[in-house]
């Protein structure tokens, strides 16, 4: 199984629109990330977690010539506005893209691309098979998802196992019970958002003490912001085994 790390950003991306910070002016393309999701291949599927605004320009820039299914983890614009662009998978499988939320994710969904839901179907519109999703471990092929519910304030958001790695986004909390699935995992995924304090966000330090709880053999931090500083300086201030993604990275587990 491959992980690729199609986008490593906060909802804003980096760099931030009309934004001279140190971070947002890097020559570090590791410092320039488009929204947060993954792309995980497996011998008999291929699987994207999360489609949002920059999905378009991640499948090209990844070069994904087959998309079996799209798991969302919430509802949130950053994570799902590029639904629409699926169609071009349809066009050239023939074929719907599956698509696994729970239900107020659905709705959400449902509100959004109203029109893919409509009774009418205006031609050339995405084609997708719904599937609900909820804490019950589900199969997509031979990948086997274990949902792990995190609390994004008080919203909450769905990460995922599948065998020994753990992808968790928008966390700022999260309970014992949902720790233990976790817990055995050989990677770890999870978001650190800056320094300061947040309100529905793991900050660095946050992240760092949640991956030492866990003990992963390798953690890497995810929907990172501009404020958290550059890849490179900030990466010297990590504990061992700890890492900053980057938009590209690639993962065989």
């Amino acid at each position: 199984m491959t992980i690729t790390f199609l986008g490593t950003g906060t909802s804003q991306g980096v760099p931030v629109i009309a934004c001279d910070c140190e971070v947002c002016t890097s020559t570090d393309p590791r410092d320039n990330r488009l929204r947060t999701s993954i792309l995980i291949e497996g011998n008999d599927k291929t699987v994207v977690i999360d489609s949002g605004p920059d999905f378009r320009q991640q499948m090209l820039r990844a070069n994904v010539q087959h998309l079996d299914a799209i798991v969302f983890t919430h509802e949130h614009k950053d994570h799902v506005a590029g639904m629409d662009d699926i169609r071009a998978f349809n066009y050239r499988q023939n074929a719907p893209v599956d698509v696994y939320a729970t239900t107020r994710v659905q709705e959400a969904l449902k509100k959004e691309f109203s029109y893919i839901f409509a009774e009418f179907k205006y031609p050339g519109i995405p084609q997708i098979n719904l599937h609900t999703i909820g804490l019950d471990p589900f199969d997509i092929g031979s990948m086997h998802f274990i949902p792990v519910e995190v609390m994004h304030y008080k919203l909450p958001v769905l990460g995922f196992r599948i065998k020994d790695f753990t992808y968790i986004t928008d966390a700022k909390t999260v309970s014992e019970t949902e720790k233990q699935k976790i817990k055995g995992t050989k990677i770890l995924v999870i978001n650190a958002l800056q320094t300061q304090s947040h309100i529905s966000h793991f900050t660095l330090d946050e992240a760092i003490l949640f991956a030492q709880e866990i003990g992963a053999e390798k953690t890497y931090f995810t929907h990172i912001s501009h404020r958290l500083g550059l890849h490179e300086t900030m990466s010297l201030q990590l504990p061992p085994n700890v890492a900053f993604a980057y938009d590209g990275l690639k993962l065989t587990i």
